[in-house]
């Protein structure tokens, strides 16, 4: 999707302005809620941006989504909001007390409800834009603690990874319960994102799969184990600039998931397809059910695996660059 760069407020005057790229889990999910490590890698290629505007007498502040045509009256909207959580965390983070004139306006090109992390990027676009425009930056662990607790509404009790990698914009290896652990890229790799247009409800897939680990805790915790093993061998493969051998890996940890009951006939023909199309290994990423699939590409492989997987039936395919410099 395209739209117009965040420099270009309606009104001609910009007061701040704020960004944020989506994500992707690699490796990990399901797993992560048992206390097993996942990994998660920014995708840049989809963004998340607000910018600041001076609002028209008498407004107040104002939050305009452009993308869901919403606009929100900050003084007496609902608290449980996200976009008026996230403005009001902020603006307490930043000790602005009185809501200043100002209308915030934000877009995304991040599909919602995918798994891309679309809720936490506007999130963090909100309150980079409000603290750019108080003239008042926040950390990166401030800006990540407020995203967090706007993700506490939207998905119950997160694992923290969406708010880690999209605020840092670096790969993140996550245990839940310890901080973040940022790491570097030995060398670049692309994948393949694929939507199957079936949204992914995060709380039906998490609480069924806890129902099933409560009936057969032996049998769910040595699949997570075996996830765990994945991850590790995964981060070594991405530090030591060996990504090619990832394919397998998403290969085995797809599998892994499908036993934990999480796949569903659309993800599962999609990772055929973009395997015959020539990826090196393809998994589903994210909740599961639905949302999508990521499949490892090449520059020379890129184009014909996403034909593949829109001929299996994706809705829309990213192509994104994981450890290339940002511009």
């Amino acid at each position: 999707m395209h739209h117009q760069s965040t420099d270009l407020p309606t009104s001609g005057v910009l007061l701040g302005k704020g960004q944020a790229p989506g994500k992707v889990i690699l490796f990990g999910e399901h797993a992560v809620v048992y206390g097993r490590p996942a990994l998660a890698v920014p995708v840049t290629q989809v963004r998340a941006e607000a910018f600041v505007e001076p609002a028209a007498p008498g407004e107040g502040l104002l939050l305009v989504a452009q993308d869901l045509r919403e606009e929100i009256r900050f003084e007496g909207a609902p608290l449980h909001h996200p976009l008026v959580l996230a403005a009001r965390l902020t603006l307490a983070k930043i000790g602005l007390t009185e809501p200043p004139p100002w209308r915030v306006v934000v877009r995304s090109s991040i599909p919602i409800a995918s798994g891309l992390g679309s809720g936490a990027a506007v999130s963090t676009a909100i309150a980079r834009a409000l603290a750019d425009a108080a003239g008042q930056p926040l950390s990166l662990s401030a800006l990540s603690a407020i995203v967090y607790e706007v993700e506490v509404l939207h998905h119950g009790t997160p694992s923290g990874i969406d708010n880690s990698v999209i605020c840092y914009e670096q790969p993140v290896y996550f245990v839940r319960g310890q901080p973040p652990r940022t790491f570097s890229i030995g060398r670049p790799f692309m994948l393949a994102i694929a939507y199957t247009g079936i949204p992914s409800p995060t709380r039906d897939a998490v609480a069924d799969v806890r129902r099933a680990w409560e009936r057969e805790t032996a049998r769910f915790d040595a699949l997570f184990d075996r996830i765990a093993a994945i991850v590790q061998q995964a981060q070594s493969a991405i530090t030591g600039g060996i990504p090619g051998s990832l394919g397998l890996l998403m290969d085995e940890n797809h599998a892994l998931l499908r036993e934990i009951g999480v796949s569903a006939p659309a993800l599962d023909v999609l990772a055929d397809a973009a395997r015959r199309a020539g990826a090196g290994g393809a998994k589903l990423s994210g909740a599961g059910r639905g949302g999508n699939l990521i499949a490892l590409v090449t520059a020379e492989t890129q184009e014909a695996v996403a034909a593949a997987l829109r001929a299996a039936g994706a809705v829309d395919v990213i192509a994104t660059s994981v450890g290339e410099p940002q511009r």
